[in-house]
């Protein structure tokens, strides 16, 4: 089992830890540096709302019914292909703030924790569904092309 590299994933915990003179983790320093109200707009991130239209099931909101229309007819009625791209999030869109770049260590851990959060959460709330949850890394290292997505598995039409 590979022990993740906090110092890795979040630099400043060393800062954190030579200032302390002890080893520092994720949740002590969250602990200092974290709110409340950022807590609370995480939980909408790692354990959406999940809703069902129409036999698909959508993250976060119920999908503009336009939209959701637009893409039926697009994709030929394939609701396998219209929950993929509604769903999907890219992980560099998650933070809007110019100054935050990212490593890809830090893409791909995030990635994979949302489809493990994403995925637990729909098998709990639809134990019945065929869900995937999908974590996409780019060929070409192209961090904004990291996306995570939702859909379920027997929903070609």
């Amino acid at each position: 089992m590979n022990k993740t590299d906090y110092i890795k994933l979040i630099p400043e915990l060393k800062e954190w830890e030579e200032h302390n003179g002890h080893p520092f983790k994720p949740d002590e320093w969250i602990s200092c540096v974290g709110n409340y109200e950022h807590a609370i707009g995480y939980t909408e991130l790692f354990w959406p709302e999940l809703y069902e239209y129409d036999g698909c099931i959508f993250v976060g909101s119920m999908p503009d019914i336009e939209n959701y229309e637009t893409w039926l007819k697009e994709t030929k009625g394939n609701k396998q292909s219209v929950e993929a791209v509604i769903n999907h999030v890219h992980i560099t869109d998650i933070f809007q703030a110019e100054q935050l770049s990212p490593s890809e260590a830090q893409i791909k851990y995030l990635g994979n924790k949302l489809k493990e959060m994403w995925f637990a959460k729909a098998k709990l709330e639809f134990p019945g569904k065929k869900i995937s949850v999908e974590f996409y890394e780019s060929d070409e290292n192209d961090l904004v092309e990291y996306q995570v997505t939702l859909f379920q598995n027997d929903k070609k039409s």
